[in-house]
């Protein structure tokens, strides 16, 4: 097992290229590297300085590698497909200038962001699932041949592959030679599933892993009800490793097992977030994996 811990500006509130309830990027990143990472994904596009010769020189001063970052739009929408491919484009380009590997691609929730209202249907047809499963795959085909940066599918909460069952759907209609998976434990674990068992099963389709984990009760608190993915993240549903339901420790297990070589990326999820609150959890969450034997 060869883990290499990381972290994003997820885990500091960051959600939107630019938000007035988001820290200011420098501070984000002297944080990440206060507590302890030498690994960060982009966050989203636009957050960042996206000028490679600016960013570069940030990271440099501060000991920080980038190791990737996501795109994330409505996958089945072909009206979408110019809008998603720019975005590709231009985060493959910059990170293969920073010699980054990873490009996260995830669908688009169909509940809006900020209010929570549903603005799309949960369950796609079957042409529905189809052009999402072709705009992954030719993302990944797109970011491999033109930019050397292996493509991940990113199963999240409140999306069309949000249940386990989606997921195995999914690793049935995609080629593991073009596409892998970002296994997020959190997301997995919030509709039920078990990244333990999951990661046993298919870590030969997992190169790279999200890290999170979700409390028990508000779990099943936001399952009972219709209660919108941005509402469950305002209440915390997201929390530190060491206190949500996932087992850390037979998950490391199972990392020794399948001898995994790859990223860990610490995420919490949080939206809005108080400046002051990220910074002593990434410092405790950072802690936690090195005494567990991660990273």
């Amino acid at each position: 097992m060869e883990v290499k811990i990381g972290s994003a500006p997820d885990s500091w509130g960051v959600w939107f290229g630019e938000d007035s309830k988001q820290m200011p990027w420098s501070r984000f990143m002297d944080e990440i590297t206060a507590a302890g990472y030498a690994w960060t994904e982009l966050g989203p596009w636009g957050y960042l300085p996206c000028d490679h010769a600016v960013l570069a020189t940030e990271l440099d001063r501060r000991g920080l590698r980038v190791c990737g970052s996501f795109v994330m739009d409505h996958l089945e929408d072909v009206d979408a497909w110019p809008g998603i491919e720019r975005a590709v484009r231009n985060a493959g380009s910059l990170l293969a200038q920073l010699n980054a590997e990873y490009l996260v691609i995830i669908d688009d929730v169909y509940s809006d962001p900020w209010t929570g209202e549903r603005r799309r249907e949960a369950n796609l047809d079957a042409a529905g699932w189809g052009r999402l499963v072709n705009a992954v795959t030719r993302i990944c085909r797109i970011v491999r041949k033109d930019y050397g940066i292996t493509g991940v599918f990113h199963p999240h909460a409140e999306t069309h592959v949000e249940y386990p069952e989606d997921l195995e759907r999914f690793l049935d209609d995609t080629d593991p030679e073009i596409v892998g998976v970002c296994l997020d434990t959190g997301h997995y674990a919030y509709r039920y599933g078990d990244p333990v068992a999951l990661m046993r099963q298919h870590h030969d389709r997992i190169p790279y892993l999200h890290l999170k984990s979700v409390d028990a009760t508000l779990r099943d608190d936001v399952n009972r009800g219709d209660v919108s993915f941005a509402e469950a993240v305002a209440r915390d549903m997201f929390v530190e490793p060491a206190q949500g339901v996932i087992d850390f420790r037979e998950f490391r297990d199972v990392l020794q097992e399948v001898s995994y070589k790859g990223f860990a990326i610490v995420e919490q999820d949080m939206y809005p977030a108080p400046f002051d609150k990220p910074l002593p959890i990434a410092r405790r969450t950072r802690q936690y994996l090195k005494d567990i034997g991660m990273g």
